[in-house]
């Protein structure tokens, strides 16, 4: 299904619908990609606002108010007489990805989406004005500009329906989920913009057994364990010790990247700084 264009305020109301009826909640927008604002009820939240759409707060208003948390499944809601102002005057439809149970990494340029097809694991995408969309089954706090040109849309958010996209929808991985964790990274910045995936590359396979890339791992880990002083510094060379090794191959996964990571914090290392230290790594190994 595609954006209506023809007869678009009645084609509007009937994409809620669609989406409704596929167990996500929509909600119109108004020009500009905006929700529409409060009724005077609800001005300044004055109603107690609607805290969570899957639990009913406090607002009874039966308006489309309240922003990303109006958004609906219900069809009787989405077609009653108290919404038919908002669709006669939207301009598109919007949906609530947390409450779909997925999140939307908005990539807004082609540099984001460069760094996307380099970084993350394919999954579902849809074609924006500007960019894309990757949609990753899964949730997760909504935060803006985790980096140039890149939103995270998930649980508190709304995000504009243009259509199912194409691909299929992998498993929200742990890369995303670093990029909404806040505070100061004092990892090495890379000087190249463009990294390359978390996984690895295709290349020849070094490993004997499978065991080998798992000691391997464990050995990093233990390192990583072991540091009394230098965390910083130490999480940097044990990532750039399996990346020597193991980073070209291809046969790095989400489980021994988290693995990792996981290890990094519970030395204190931040899950951003994780990302940074990783992607420093791969840029002075030239991956």
């Amino acid at each position: 299904m595609t954006q209506p264009t023809d007869n678009r305020r009645a084609s509007f109301a009937d994409a809620a619908l669609d989406l409704a009826a596929t167990g996500v909640p929509a909600l119109p927008l108004r020009a500009g990609k905006l929700p529409f604002g409060n009724c005077r009820t609800c001005a300044n939240n004055a109603c107690g606002g609607r805290p969570n759409m899957r639990v009913p707060g406090p607002c009874v208003c039966p308006a489309p108010c309240h922003a990303w948390a109006a958004a609906t499944t219900d069809p009787t809601v989405l077609t009653s007489p108290a919404w038919a102002p908002a669709w006669q005057q939207a301009a598109a439809v919007a949906y609530h990805p947390g409450g779909a149970g997925m999140t939307v990494v908005d990539l807004d340029n082609a540099d984001a989406i460069t760094w996307a097809r380099a970084t993350l694991p394919a999954t579902r995408t849809v074609a924006t004005t500007r960019g894309e969309h990757w949609i990753y089954r899964g949730v997760m706090q909504s935060v803006n500009a985790v980096m140039l040109g890149v939103d995270i849309k998930s649980l508190m958010s709304y995000a504009r329906w243009l259509g199912p996209g194409t691909g299929a929808t992998a498993a929200l991985p742990a890369v995303v989920r670093a990029l909404a964790v806040k505070g100061p990274s004092t990892a090495r910045k890379a000087t190249q913009v463009h990294v390359a995936s978390i996984t690895g590359q295709s290349g020849v396979c070094p490993h004997r057994t499978p065991a080998y890339l798992d000691r391997g791992i464990a050995m990093a880990v233990q390192r990583i364990t072991d540091a009394d002083r230098a965390v910083h510094a130490t999480v940097y060379r044990a990532f750039l010790a399996v990346l020597s090794r193991h980073g070209r191959c291809g046969c790095l996964t989400e489980g021994h990247v988290t693995r990792l990571f996981t290890a990094a914090q519970a030395k204190g290392e931040s899950a951003r700084h994780c990302v940074d230290a990783w992607t420093n790594a791969r840029t002075a190994l030239g991956l």
